[in-house]
């Protein structure tokens, strides 16, 4: 079906006269004319008869206007779907991260993301950095944030986005809780570990290594973060964790930092993304919204 001829007579309708029609697409009577007789000719039948000085549409005239009226307000809003998705306020972004940003930082950015696109879907998968790095290589996500890591695949561009310090804890009780000690003085404490292999622990002993000493043994050693902090909690020991872990601990007085005569660790935490691969508007709309200093 000629389209052009098929919203010229949406516009005869709408006016109730080739003359109006003609004025409002700024075209010649006789043009709208015969785009009408064609438009007749394509499909069989007629659409307008006369009606005085003027034009009538024929029953098969007022029902092609109903189907015309549908299908232009479908192509406008087509059209502004399209635009919604251009500019990243509709679609879906899948996100895949591991503990740390899918806990302490993601939730956040996208809620404030998301206050400015509800109609946008936002899908995080967890999990450690080689699943996370995985699904963004098999087109399961468009970005992955990974913390602990500084050294990526090729097929991977990444950049910081966070620098998580790590910390000494211990319950509020502690002989060095709110103290400044040595690293020597801290390893005749009671140590609680994650388990061989995790970031903190090789973080830690990586610190006493650099400084000629030799790490704390683990008293317990637990797989994963929250069993470790919770355990610091109940007094067990020292715990070593990133400042987002043990924040809100440390702020509702559960526990208490020790700091050291030596400058504190950092996790990086990084996005990445396919190398060479476009991301969607929804993922760039949503990297341009990331806070200060959090961009690439």
């Amino acid at each position: 079906m000629n389209l052009h001829a098929l919203r010229l007579f949406r516009e005869v309708s709408l006016t109730g006269s080739v003359s109006g029609a003609a004025e409002r697409l700024h075209m010649s009577q006789p043009a709208v004319t015969m785009q009408l007789r064609k438009l007749e000719k394509e499909l069989g039948f007629s659409l307008t008869r006369p009606h005085g000085r003027g034009i009538e549409l024929t029953e098969s005239g007022r029902w092609l206007s109903e189907q015309a009226e549908r299908f232009f307000k479908l192509e406008a809003d087509i059209k502004d779907q399209c635009e919604a998705f251009k500019q990243g306020r509709r679609g879906r972004l899948k996100l895949a991260a591991t503990y740390l940003p899918a806990n302490f930082l993601l939730p956040g950015w996208i809620a404030a993301f998301r206050r400015s696109r509800p109609e946008l879907s936002v899908s995080v998968s967890s999990g450690n950095a080689s699943s996370a790095l995985a699904k963004l290589l098999n087109f399961e996500a468009e970005t992955a944030w990974i913390g602990g890591r500084t050294a990526f695949p090729s097929a991977v561009d990444a950049f910081r986005c966070y620098e998580d310090e790590l910390w000494f804890v211990a319950a509020p009780r502690h002989r060095f809780a709110g103290r400044r000690c040595t690293l020597e003085e801290l390893a005749e404490e009671p140590f609680i570990l994650r388990e061989p292999g995790s970031f903190t622990r090789e973080a830690l002993y990586s610190l006493y290594h650099a400084a000629g000493l030799t790490p704390p043994s683990p008293a317990v050693q637990f797989e994963g973060p929250q069993e470790t902090i919770r355990a610091a909690v109940e007094g067990i020991g020292i715990a070593y964790a990133t400042k987002l872990e043990v924040g809100a601990y440390i702020d509702s007085g559960v526990l208490a930092k020790i700091d050291t005569d030596v400058p504190p660790m950092t996790n990086p935490i990084s996005c990445c993304t396919r190398a060479g691969d476009a991301l969607s508007p929804a993922a760039e709309a949503f990297l341009a919204a990331l806070p200060a200093g959090r961009r690439g």
